[in-house]
């Protein structure tokens, strides 16, 4: 299952950081973010807790950029 969650961040670097981050979150079964747009689009492996995996790619985000923000 793929969703969108919109984010703000100020760098493409610090986006694509943030990606990798989510993509190491277990759970995640895919990450792409659309620094343009200000968007995540997670795929969740079968089964996953979404809000307990997003809880968890949020701390990881913030982990790489502190200041960023994602509406989940």
């Amino acid at each position: 299952m793929k969703q969108n969650y919109e984010i703000e961040v100020d760098c493409a670097n610090c986006a694509a950081k943030m990606e990798r981050a989510t993509k190491e979150v277990s759970g995640v079964k895919g990450a792409v973010i659309n620094f343009i747009m200000q968007q995540l689009t997670v795929e969740f492996e079968e089964g996953a807790d979404i809000k307990a995996v997003m809880a968890a790619v949020v701390k990881a985000c913030k982990k790489v950029e502190p200041d960023c923000e994602i509406e989940c």
